[in-house]
């Protein structure tokens, strides 16, 4: 029986790891005819049926799951070598990133800038969007997220911590007042960002978000800029994270509301693949990212 390649290896690691034959062919940018083929290929050099495979899912059989182990324990040798290979003639390949527009623009692309200026043979790829990462739709690296929870199949890291604030203008204050209760909230005007998952409409406040208010208003947005733009300009409240707000009330064009009442944790994350987490490329942007982000937004 003629033995698997290397690469063979590698691919079924990934299959292994994966929900879905449509997962593995999303992640590596082939079509799905491609990944069945192959798998088929390394069965039939085999001798054995290594996924039971559905419509909507996949399971290893018993000569799979042996094979998985096998290929998990090459795969890390490669990569170990890999990495102390790159300790001696510094990072190589590419790092592909995705983050969201707003925090993307303002601090991970110079960020990554830096990265890449200080490592001549990494490439970096970086995709700014409003949508949140589906780390299955897409091979990225890293996934740069704000106070979104991190999916049951990914690794996470926390990069730095914050929290949202409840804020309006000098202008919206002296016209409207501030509201002194969460209750009293819900008489003002809110502009209300539609970028997470769920019910964008829905505040919530204190530790644990036990408290929730809907937020009402005229004025609703996709872009985080557009929304701090119209805030700025007094039409309404809006609750936005501390890396965007901070410079503002700083320079008196935004003042805090209800400062007293917390509001959850949104912190800054990095997710990623967990069989992919030890590399060294993603470790130093990691450690890049977390360091940048502390000199830049403070504590």
């Amino acid at each position: 029986m003629p033995l698997p390649a290397i690469d063979d290896w590698t691919f079924f690691d990934r299959v292994a790891h994966a929900t879905s034959l449509t997962q593995v062919a999303r992640d590596w940018g082939v079509s799905l005819t491609a990944v069945s083929k192959r798998l088929t290929s390394l069965e039939t050099r085999l001798g054995t049926k290594l996924v039971h495979r559905s419509t909507r899912a996949m399971t290893l059989t018993e000569a799979g799951a042996l094979v998985a182990e096998g290929a998990a324990r090459i795969v890390h040798d490669i990569r170990e070598t890999e990495e102390r290979l790159a300790s001696v003639t510094g990072l190589r390949g590419t790092l592909a990133v995705h983050s969201t527009i707003g925090l993307g623009r303002a601090h991970i692309a110079p960020l990554l800038r830096e990265l890449a200026g200080e490592h001549p043979h990494l490439a970096v790829e970086l995709e700014l969007s409003s949508l949140p990462l589906t780390m299955s739709d897409a091979a990225f690296d890293l996934g740069i997220r704000v106070g979104s929870r991190t999916p049951a199949n990914l690794a996470s890291r926390l990069l730095h911590r914050q929290r949202r604030v409840l804020c309006a203008s000098p202008d919206y204050r002296a016209r409207r007042g501030a509201p002194e209760t969460l209750e009293e909230l819900a008489e003002h005007d809110c502009i209300v960002l539609r970028q997470d998952e769920g019910d964008y409409a829905l505040w919530r406040f204190g530790d644990d978000g036990e408290r929730v208010v809907r937020a009402t208003g005229r004025l609703t947005t996709s872009d985080g800029d557009v929304a701090t733009d119209w805030c700025r300009a007094g039409g309404g409240i809006m609750l936005r994270s501390q890396w965007q707000v901070r410079p503002l009330i700083s320079r008196g064009e935004l003042v805090p509301v209800l400062p007293s009442i917390p509001t959850p944790e949104a912190n800054i994350t990095a997710v990623f693949h967990p069989n992919t987490g030890h590399a060294r490329r993603i470790g130093v942007a990691l450690d890049h990212l977390e360091a940048g982000l502390a000199e830049r937004l403070g504590d």
